[in-house]
Protein backbone atom coordinates (compact mmCIF):
# COMPACT_ATOMS: atom_id res chain seq x y z
CA UNK A 1 0.00 0.00 0.00
CA UNK A 2 1.19 3.45 -1.16
CA UNK A 3 2.13 6.14 2.07
CA UNK A 4 -0.50 8.51 2.63
CA UNK A 5 0.74 12.40 1.91
CA UNK A 6 0.34 14.06 5.26
CA UNK A 7 0.92 17.91 4.65
CA UNK A 8 -0.39 20.21 7.29
CA UNK A 9 0.67 23.42 5.08
CA UNK A 10 -2.20 24.58 2.45
CA UNK A 11 -1.80 25.58 -1.05
CA UNK A 12 -0.73 28.38 -1.67
CA UNK A 13 -3.14 31.03 -3.20
CA UNK A 14 -2.74 32.12 -7.03
CA UNK A 15 -2.09 36.19 -6.78
CA UNK A 16 -4.15 38.03 -9.65
CA UNK A 17 -0.96 38.57 -11.95
CA UNK A 18 -0.48 34.72 -11.97
CA UNK A 19 -4.33 34.02 -12.89
CA UNK A 20 -3.73 36.78 -15.53
CA UNK A 21 -0.87 35.38 -17.08
CA UNK A 22 -2.40 31.47 -16.67
CA UNK A 23 -5.30 33.10 -18.83
CA UNK A 24 -2.94 34.84 -21.50
CA UNK A 25 -1.08 31.74 -22.08
CA UNK A 26 -4.35 29.62 -22.72
CA UNK A 27 -5.97 32.12 -24.59
CA UNK A 28 -2.10 32.26 -26.95
CA UNK A 29 -2.14 28.73 -26.96
CA UNK A 30 -5.82 28.61 -28.56
CA UNK A 31 -5.29 30.98 -30.97
CA UNK A 32 -1.95 29.42 -32.60
CA UNK A 33 -3.57 26.30 -32.68
CA UNK A 34 -7.17 27.65 -33.94
CA UNK A 35 -4.02 29.30 -36.84
CA UNK A 36 -2.55 25.93 -37.20
CA UNK A 37 -5.40 24.27 -37.96
CA UNK A 38 -6.79 27.07 -40.46
CA UNK A 39 -3.49 26.78 -42.41
CA UNK A 40 -3.25 22.73 -42.36
CA UNK A 41 -6.40 22.53 -44.14
CA UNK A 42 -7.54 24.04 -47.49
CA UNK A 43 -10.71 25.04 -46.95
CA UNK A 44 -11.39 28.36 -49.04
CA UNK A 45 -14.90 28.80 -47.99
CA UNK A 46 -14.09 30.65 -44.98
CA UNK A 47 -14.38 34.43 -45.20
CA UNK A 48 -11.66 36.27 -45.00
CA UNK A 49 -13.68 39.37 -44.00
CA UNK A 50 -16.96 40.19 -42.28
CA UNK A 51 -19.68 40.39 -44.91
CA UNK A 52 -20.87 43.54 -45.53
CA UNK A 53 -24.59 43.83 -44.63
CA UNK A 54 -27.26 44.51 -46.90
CA UNK A 55 -29.68 47.57 -46.59
CA UNK A 56 -33.31 46.79 -47.19
CA UNK A 57 -35.10 48.73 -49.97
CA UNK A 58 -38.67 49.89 -49.55
CA UNK A 59 -39.82 47.02 -52.28
CA UNK A 60 -38.59 44.71 -49.97
CA UNK A 61 -40.26 46.17 -46.77
CA UNK A 62 -43.44 46.44 -48.63
CA UNK A 63 -43.09 42.49 -49.90
CA UNK A 64 -43.36 40.90 -45.88
CA UNK A 65 -46.72 42.60 -45.92
CA UNK A 66 -46.77 44.95 -43.33
CA UNK A 67 -50.40 45.99 -42.27
CA UNK A 68 -51.28 49.61 -42.53
CA UNK A 69 -52.39 51.96 -39.64
CA UNK A 70 -55.64 54.35 -39.88
CA UNK A 71 -55.26 55.75 -36.15
CA UNK A 72 -59.19 54.80 -35.28
CA UNK A 73 -57.50 51.42 -33.83
CA UNK A 74 -56.79 52.85 -30.66
CA UNK A 75 -54.10 51.30 -28.48
CA UNK A 76 -54.46 47.74 -28.94
CA UNK A 77 -54.71 48.36 -32.80
CA UNK A 78 -51.50 50.62 -32.48
CA UNK A 79 -49.33 48.07 -30.44
CA UNK A 80 -50.50 45.30 -32.80
CA UNK A 81 -48.99 48.14 -35.55
CA UNK A 82 -45.80 48.21 -33.74
CA UNK A 83 -45.33 44.49 -33.11
CA UNK A 84 -46.10 43.54 -36.84
CA UNK A 85 -44.22 46.29 -37.99
CA UNK A 86 -40.52 45.41 -35.99
CA UNK A 87 -41.32 42.02 -37.08
CA UNK A 88 -41.22 43.20 -40.81
CA UNK A 89 -38.30 45.04 -40.19
CA UNK A 90 -36.79 42.10 -38.94
CA UNK A 91 -37.65 39.97 -42.16
CA UNK A 92 -36.78 42.73 -44.37
CA UNK A 93 -33.34 43.73 -42.53
CA UNK A 94 -34.22 47.38 -42.62
CA UNK A 95 -31.84 49.10 -40.92
CA UNK A 96 -32.56 51.83 -38.09
CA UNK A 97 -31.76 54.93 -40.50
CA UNK A 98 -34.75 53.64 -42.58
CA UNK A 99 -37.37 52.56 -40.20
CA UNK A 100 -39.47 55.81 -39.96
CA UNK A 101 -38.93 56.13 -43.22
CA UNK A 102 -40.31 52.85 -44.46
CA UNK A 103 -43.34 52.64 -41.28
CA UNK A 104 -44.74 55.57 -42.19
CA UNK A 105 -45.56 54.11 -45.93
CA UNK A 106 -47.77 52.18 -43.97
CA UNK A 107 -49.79 55.38 -42.72
CA UNK A 108 -53.26 55.48 -43.35
CA UNK A 109 -56.15 57.97 -43.42
CA UNK A 110 -56.30 60.20 -39.93
CA UNK A 111 -52.44 59.15 -39.07
CA UNK A 112 -51.68 59.84 -42.40
CA UNK A 113 -52.73 63.28 -42.07
CA UNK A 114 -51.35 63.75 -38.66
CA UNK A 115 -47.89 62.74 -39.91
CA UNK A 116 -48.03 65.29 -42.68
CA UNK A 117 -48.64 67.63 -40.06
CA UNK A 118 -45.97 66.81 -38.10
CA UNK A 119 -43.20 66.72 -40.61
CA UNK A 120 -44.65 69.83 -42.77
CA UNK A 121 -43.15 72.03 -40.14
CA UNK A 122 -39.79 70.54 -39.47
CA UNK A 123 -39.20 69.19 -42.99
CA UNK A 124 -39.61 65.31 -43.85
CA UNK A 125 -36.09 64.86 -43.97
CA UNK A 126 -35.48 65.45 -40.06
CA UNK A 127 -38.78 64.49 -39.12
CA UNK A 128 -37.21 61.04 -41.05
CA UNK A 129 -33.97 61.30 -38.84
CA UNK A 130 -36.38 60.84 -35.65
CA UNK A 131 -35.68 57.06 -34.18
CA UNK A 132 -38.03 54.34 -34.06
CA UNK A 133 -38.49 54.69 -30.24
CA UNK A 134 -38.64 58.50 -31.05
CA UNK A 135 -41.64 57.99 -33.19
CA UNK A 136 -43.36 55.03 -31.28
CA UNK A 137 -43.88 57.78 -28.39
CA UNK A 138 -45.13 60.48 -30.76
CA UNK A 139 -47.51 57.99 -31.67
CA UNK A 140 -48.67 56.33 -28.17
CA UNK A 141 -49.26 60.16 -27.04
CA UNK A 142 -51.39 60.94 -30.11
CA UNK A 143 -53.40 57.56 -30.48
CA UNK A 144 -52.91 56.73 -26.66
CA UNK A 145 -54.74 58.85 -24.61
CA UNK A 146 -54.68 57.87 -20.81
CA UNK A 147 -58.51 58.00 -20.73
CA UNK A 148 -58.51 55.10 -23.13
CA UNK A 149 -55.97 53.24 -21.04
CA UNK A 150 -56.93 54.07 -17.82
CA UNK A 151 -60.20 52.26 -19.62
CA UNK A 152 -58.83 49.17 -20.89
CA UNK A 153 -56.87 48.94 -17.27
CA UNK A 154 -60.47 48.99 -15.49
CA UNK A 155 -61.74 46.62 -17.82
CA UNK A 156 -58.63 44.12 -17.05
CA UNK A 157 -59.15 44.57 -13.78
CA UNK A 158 -62.53 43.57 -13.39
CA UNK A 159 -62.43 40.20 -16.14
CA UNK A 160 -64.65 37.48 -15.09
CA UNK A 161 -65.10 34.17 -16.90
CA UNK A 162 -68.59 33.44 -17.98
CA UNK A 163 -69.20 30.26 -17.63
CA UNK A 164 -67.16 27.28 -18.92
CA UNK A 165 -66.05 29.15 -22.09
CA UNK A 166 -62.20 29.85 -22.02
CA UNK A 167 -62.06 30.63 -25.91
CA UNK A 168 -63.69 33.54 -25.23
CA UNK A 169 -62.27 34.78 -21.93
CA UNK A 170 -59.00 34.03 -23.17
CA UNK A 171 -59.81 36.44 -26.46
CA UNK A 172 -60.93 39.04 -24.05
CA UNK A 173 -58.14 38.91 -21.57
Amino acid sequence: MPPKRTSTSEAPAMTQAAIRKLVAECVTAALEAQAANLTNTNNTTIPREAPIARQCSYREFMSCQPINFKGTEGAIGLIRWFKRTESVFSRSNCTKDYKVKFATGTLTEEVLSWWNSFAQPIRIKKAYKNTWVEFKKLLIKKYCPRTEVQKMEDEFYHLTMKGNDLKTYVRRF
